[in-house]
């Protein structure tokens, strides 16, 4: 007998039913779609890539084939010319709903901002975008997984990993501890998150003064027991901040997850092709 094993990413056809301004640096967009029955996002960190029309484009050119191969759709992407093809961007799952079913994503914009920034900042009901997303919860796009003897949480997100840092935060166990760093722009951007955790939260406003991440977490007193770390934001600052962790605070390594979600001064298409460079340069 053999058991169907359903693929654990798929293409999405989704359509804006509203957007929603959160603060100066944030706009909240709100999907919805047919094919959402068939989404099942993990939580936590769960990410999706994003592909955006080009101006002028009514939909982004994605030419996913009626068997939905992503290898297949992927190759045949990158083959098309730039400016053709759909712009990719990887972002997270602020929220899922299955009544009505609905998908939440944030978008971290600002004034120079990259082609993802200018359309969400324009991003209007009825406009068009396909997603590579999760058929099954549990996948590999989840990277905030902390081991079962962890006792305390440690978490440092910029304003381009706050939306995976509050669904962390919505999804740590009631009393568990946690030291929380989020790193904001304007005193605006702050969030009323939600937590059951014991969760002590400090917001680092960039316009305020704040020291950065390095500084304010080499300050801290961190409690005992066994940590698991989630760091994730620009590339240098989470660079600066794990290696911290791991040689002054004597960390394990294998209990910090970090991600560079950006470089400053590098696209994220640059930030995608080092990463690309540096995985050869380990074979």
């Amino acid at each position: 007998m053999t058991t169907a094993v359903a693929a654990p990413f798929r293409f999405f056809s989704l359509e804006v039913v509203r957007t929603r301004r959160l603060g100066p640096s944030m706009v909240r967009v709100t999907f919805g779609g047919e094919g959402l029955k068939d989404f099942a996002a993990g939580g936590r960190d769960q990410s999706l890539s994003l592909f955006l029309p080009h101006p002028g484009q009514e939909t982004p050119v994605v030419p996913v084939p009626d068997d939905g191969d992503m290898y297949a759709t992927l190759g045949a992407w990158r083959a098309m010319p730039e400016d053709v093809r759909a712009v990719m961007r990887s972002y997270t799952v602020r929220e899922q709903r299955l009544e009505p079913a609905e998908v939440d994503i944030d978008f971290a914009v600002h004034a120079d901002g990259g082609p993802a920034c200018r359309w969400a900042l324009r991003a209007a009901p009825g406009h068009r975008v396909t997603v590579l997303g999760p058929a099954v919860a549990d996948n590999t796009a989840v990277r905030c997984r902390p081991p079962e003897d962890t006792d305390w949480v440690l978490i440092w997100a910029d304003e381009t990993a706050l939306p995976a840092a509050a669904v962390i935060l919505e999804w740590l166990p009631a009393g568990m501890q946690a030291r929380v760093w989020l790193e904001v722009q304007h005193t605006e951007d702050r969030q009323d998150l939600k937590t059951a955790a014991d969760a002590r939260i400090t917001w680092l406003v960039r316009e305020e003064g704040a020291p950065s991440a390095l500084e304010a977490v080499s300050r801290a007193e961190l409690p005992e027991g066994s940590a698991y770390a989630w760091i994730a934001g620009e590339s240098g600052s989470v660079k600066a901040l794990r290696r911290h962790l791991v040689r002054e605070r004597e960390l394990d390594r294998r209990r910090v997850t970090f991600v560079g979600y950006w470089k400053r001064g590098v696209s994220e298409d640059g930030l995608r092709d080092e990463a690309v460079a540096d995985e050869a340069d380990d074979m």
